[in-house]
């Protein structure tokens, strides 16, 4: 009867595990996500001159994301595509305030998908 029980509590286990990965993705997708779109405010803040919105954006990234180079390296990525596509496209600069509305609107969601710690939001 002991066999038996630890066999169940093993295949519990190793059920546990295999379904962890899995769900873990959906959560670091939608980090990943929308530090993809604070990247896309700040690159294109950069780009507009609007260095005030820009240096929030670079903060909440610094209190939200994980220090880690997948983290690091998509907001560099879209930061610098964003940047691009602002200065080598036709359309004129959003005025600070739809920079700001749309930088608000991400703060929620990332408290959401990366809240911030105690000892990082000091």
């Amino acid at each position: 009867m002991k066999h038996i029980s630890r066999t169940l509590i093993a295949l519990g286990l190793a059920q546990a595990l295999l379904v962890t990965p899995v769900q873990a993705q959906a959560p670091l997708e939608l980090a990943l996500q929308v530090v993809g779109e604070l990247a896309q405010v700040n690159g294109q803040a950069l780009a507009c001159q609007e260095l005030k919105i820009a240096a929030r954006a670079k903060s909440l990234m610094i209190t939200h994301a994980p220090k880690t180079a997948r983290f690091g390296d998509a907001y560099e990525v879209g930061t610098q595509q964003s940047y691009s596509a602002q200065v080598n496209g036709t359309a004129a600069c959003p005025d600070s305030t739809a920079l700001t509305k749309r930088l608000d609107a991400l703060v929620q969601r990332l408290q959401t998908a990366l809240p911030a710690t105690l000892s990082e939001s000091k």
